[in-house]
């Protein structure tokens, strides 16, 4: 008897294994823009993939990171607004003096390493850049120090016997772009706070809803004021969602949704899960497992520095909180092995992409700037899906099968007929691998792997 009911479970496995699911994806009713996924190589990271690298290594780190063939096809870089007392961490390293006293702005031409990062980033197709402050410079602030939080002056109850800052923050930042402009480089996003939440021994500046919204009108009217309309401003990326939700309302009742384009955020103290209460764009601007020694796993037993483990985190985004981008920290780094913090690993010589990198490429390589997350019916089961419309009229379909059983899936079009389809699965074995997709009547049948993501491209039937 034993046996019998052995072999019955077998045969209801396989069942489940291979029963077909049918999932319709509507083209037509489109949800949240894509803007795209990026990495930063902040404090002096970029320097670091600069000149520790050279030759190959270099140029496949840089494939790894931007490349739409052999890499993850990145298209956001997010940089950092030096605020510190040297000539290469700041535009204004002394005071001029005073808030009103004219300023003795310099560049050194390199932002550790940021401006050839930037650059380099371009010659992949990338457009768009992120400039994001950690902190004002130490004497615009309450503590007199750009580390250990404090905060600006002349915001609302922080009153400094140096006068108000608020105005000189504006010029420093709108210099800041300036310079990258006059090298080519346009600034595309800016950002004024790093974790206003959270007070720590470096770069780092406090605020809430009240002091953003009594800078954030300063700031706009700066830009506008030296021709910069084109940038769009952000706030506030603070430590986590929960976290962001709550300044954010500050800043809708305080009629700031006038004046910014995004509102950012990272996910060190929550995951972003459900839609924020604004009507601008969402991104998630810096994301890390900062816990974990350097892995390259793909899925092992569900650990934070697993590929499959940030595939969720992108899905549960996108999927649940409608955000426009998604954003790690780190792109590529050298001999940093006790750390997960990044995407790409070096020792000088070689690389190896982590599983992370493929969580991204699975999104970021088909799913381009433009695009637009589209609606879609029916389930798969232990199955994640998202779908998008691109503007060359492609539509991308995503599945992460979070399951222990292969998932066989039927996708139908509404408002689209597919005249071709492509298709690539990432697992423990393959890392974004072309696999068959076999298109009849105007659908596509394919085969997810357990634990593992496949992507499906679609181009319109002629």
């Amino acid at each position: 008897m034993t046996w019998l009911i052995t072999l019955a479970v077998l045969v209801a496995g396989i069942g489940r294994t291979y029963a077909q699911a049918s999932v319709t994806v509507k083209v037509a009713s489109t949800l949240q823009q894509i803007d795209g996924f990026g990495v930063s190589q902040a404090f002096g990271r970029a320097a670091e993939f600069r000149d520790m690298l050279s030759g190959d290594p270099q140029q496949q780190g840089l494939d790894y990171l931007f490349n739409t063939t052999t890499g993850a096809g990145l298209t956001i870089i997010r940089n950092r607004i030096g605020s510190g007392t040297t000539n290469s961490d700041s535009i204004l390293p002394k005071s001029p003096g005073g808030p009103t006293a004219a300023a003795n702005y310099s560049f050194d031409d390199d932002d550790r390493g940021q401006v050839w990062f930037s650059q380099q980033a371009m010659k992949y197709g990338v457009k768009t850049i992120y400039a994001d402050a950690w902190s004002a410079p130490g004497f615009m602030k309450t503590n007199n120090n750009e580390n250990n939080g404090g905060y600006l002056c002349g915001t609302p109850g922080h009153t400094c016997s140096s006068g108000d800052w608020r105005q000189a923050y504006a010029d420093f930042l709108v210099q800041y772009v300036k310079y990258y402009s006059a090298r080519g480089i346009p600034i595309t996003q800016l950002g004024f706070l790093n974790e206003p939440d959270y007070v720590t021994s470096y770069s780092s500046m406090q605020s809430g809803a009240n002091e953003a919204a009594s800078f954030i009108p300063i700031l706009y009217d700066t830009l506008e004021k030296n021709g910069l309309s084109n940038v769009s401003l952000t706030c506030c990326d603070a430590m986590g969602w929960n976290s962001q939700k709550t300044i954010t309302q500050g800043l809708v009742s305080a009629g700031m949704e006038k004046y910014l384009k995004y509102i950012t955020s990272h996910m060190y103290s929550s995951d972003p899960n459900s839609v924020m209460p604004t009507k601008l764009k969402t991104w998630q601007t810096e994301a890390a497992d900062l816990q974990s020694r350097w892995c390259a796993t793909w899925y092992g037993s569900g650990g934070q520095c697993e590929g499959f483990t940030w595939a969720n985190k992108i899905h549960n985004g996108l999927a649940n909180a409608n955000l426009s981008a998604y954003i790690y920290w780190q792109g590529v780094e050298v001999n940093q092995f006790q750390a997960s913090s990044y995407l790409v690993a070096s020792d000088g010589k070689t690389l190896t992409p982590s599983g992370r990198l493929w969580a991204f490429a699975m999104w970021s390589r088909f799913v381009r700037p433009g695009a637009y997350r589209v609606s879609t019916s029916g389930s798969v089961s232990s199955t994640g899906i998202t779908a998008f419309k691109n503007t060359d009229g492609s539509v991308v379909v995503v599945f992460l099968n979070s399951g222990g059983s292969q998932q066989s899936v039927k996708v139908s079009f509404s408002d689209f007929t597919p005249g071709a389809a492509e298709a690539y699965v990432t697992d423990n074995t393959r890392s974004v691998a072309p696999v068959t997709a076999t298109l009849s009547g105007g659908a596509v049948t394919i085969s997810v792997p357990s634990r593992g993501m496949l992507t499906v491209k679609l181009t319109a039937a002629t």
